[in-house]
């Protein structure tokens, strides 16, 4: 009996794939192993085989691009320190050399660039391979760690680090990372830095506990090099990022706050400001990032502290990659370098945005649109072909459903459009391509009642698309009970006629 019900399954599994022209398509060409490759469920309908085959393939990449990003997780930082004083600070001596040259200098003072791999070796040991370089006033400096990792179990993981670099000697260190229960969690890291005067240990703890779903607090006792204590709330939401962290320890004591606001539009945009007080001075930051690109992260922070200085800093993270530009403006509060700082890198944003990232995107969307149109050419001119002849067929049955309708003062179809307007945003010679579904509507009238599901409707009897690749409408005029009705809808959009709300006044 249990055979038979699995026997009974799999055919009826089959029965509802095979049953889709697009899955019997994939099947014909692939076999199982075709149906069992993800996104298909986003492909559009009604594809050709060849079509089909393109998109597999895509994905078939894709997927393999994934799963070896996932096994090296590569990670890469680049920094350029940038030192600007020269336009807002300048020295007595070097007034009469910048009247000369007549142009401020920009000085690179400090680089850093560091990579790191991560090379899977059992499903539950991990190598991670990082290394650095960096230069500062003329002096280099370059570093190589290996790391490996266990996962010890679902609870928790330990790893141990060599490390060693031109300015430092050997270090070993060790980390074990635990989940106590649901809600606490300890990290205990300790390291052994050898040196000409000998062994340097260090010790670092942390205690976290989840307070409730959006908040953390940490506990951190640092013994050894630097030692500190320091304790931290996080408060992370869909909406915004809290923190509030203490410190006292040599030489680092300060008390710093932060909080950051997460707009809900597609560019994920975020503002952000912090205050930090200290022995050693006080610092007030604040700046924004915004999604430029579907991998890139843009952001800026203003940097104002005593005797710090003003800085911009410049951050751009590209997929795994991050670029980072820390420009020093001056050793002195300036009001004219707090100005430049904030203004200047916003004008410079919207310029480019406008004069640059704009039309490339909008380059690649025709060009994709162009390509798209290419490809699917044959097709196209198939499927109007196709719907011209629906159309024909159609008459004598729209016909008979007009008179009905008509003898009941139902539901009847005037005119109806569907494809790309032309509206006010669009461009000056920009052309509208629509075509007329005024039969084909009229045709799926029942009982004075027209349903459409939440699906496109180049895919109705009558119907094909008439821009590929591009947003489509539904514009359709229509008499019930002898009054007058319009109505827009998008593609995908279900709808149901007739509605009081389509209803035109006879005043308008």
């Amino acid at each position: 009996m249990y055979r038979l019900q699995i026997f009974t399954m799999v055919l009826l599994y089959f029965f509802l794939v095979l049953s889709d022209p697009q899955s019997r398509a994939v099947y014909d060409i692939y076999g199982k192993r075709g149906l069992d490759v993800e996104g298909w469920e986003v492909v559009e309908r009604k594809r050709t085989p060849a079509e089909i085959r393109e998109e597999y393939e895509r994905l078939q990449r894709e997927r393999e691009e994934r799963r070896l990003q996932l096994r090296t997780n590569p990670k890469g930082t680049i920094t350029v320190g940038i030192d600007a004083t020269d336009f807002f600070d300048r020295y007595d001596d070097e007034e009469e050399d910048m009247v000369q040259s007549g142009i401020p200098r920009l000085e690179i003072n400090r680089m850093h660039i560091s990579q790191s791999i991560e090379a899977p070796l059992t499903t539950k040991d991990t190598a991670i391979l990082s290394g650095s370089l960096s230069t500062h006033n003329g002096n280099g400096d370059g570093s190589i760690n290996l790391t490996l990792r266990r996962t010890t179990s679902n609870k928790g993981w330990g790893e141990i680090e060599f490390d060693v670099g031109d300015s430092h000697r050997p270090l070993i260190g060790l980390k074990i990372f635990r989940n106590l229960t649901s809600r606490f969690f300890v990290t205990a890291q300790c390291g052994l830095q050898f040196s000409s005067r000998g062994v340097r240990p260090g010790l670092t703890t942390v205690l976290a506990r989840q307070l409730d779903k959006n908040t953390t607090g940490y506990l951190q006792w640092r013994v050894g090099i630097q030692s500190s204590m320091n304790t931290s709330i996080v408060r992370n939401s869909e909406s915004s990022h809290f923190k509030f962290a203490m410190q006292l320890g040599l030489p680092h004591t300060f008390m710093m706050m932060s909080y950051q606001y997460k707009f809900k539009d597609d560019d994920q945009t975020k503002i952000k400001g912090s205050v930090k007080m200290g022995f050693f001075g006080t610092v007030v930051e604040y700046g924004a990032e915004r999604k430029i690109s579907r991998h890139s992260v843009l952001g800026a922070t203003v940097s104002v502290g005593v005797p710090q200085g003003v800085s911009l800093k410049i951050r751009l993270n590209r997929a795994s990659q991050t670029y980072f530009f820390p420009i020093h403006l001056t050793d002195q509060l300036l009001p004219s370098s707090i100005f430049y700082a904030t203004v200047g890198p916003l004008v410079f944003y919207l310029a480019v945005r406008q004069l640059v990232i704009r039309p490339y995107l909008q380059a690649q969307k025709e060009q994709d649109l162009e390509k798209q149109r290419e490809s699917s050419a044959t097709n196209i001119a198939k499927k109007k072909q196709e719907a011209e002849a629906a159309v024909l067929l159609m008459q004598e049955s729209v016909r008979r459903i007009i008179e009905a309708e008509e003898s009941r003062m139902g539901l009847i179809i005037l005119n109806a459009w569907y494809g790309k307007f032309v509206t006010d945003n669009s461009k000056k010679h920009e052309r509208a391509k629509v075509i007329d579904v005024t039969v084909p509507l009229q045709c799926l009238v029942k009982d004075s009642k027209l349903i459409l599901t939440e699906a496109t409707k180049s895919g109705l009897p009558g119907f094909y698309d008439p821009c590929v690749g591009e947003e489509k409408s539904l514009k359709m005029l229509y008499q019930f009970r002898g009054v007058m009705h319009q109505v827009l809808s998008g593609d995908s959009e279900p709808l149901r006629i007739p509605k009081q709300s389509h209803r035109i006044d006879a005043d308008t």
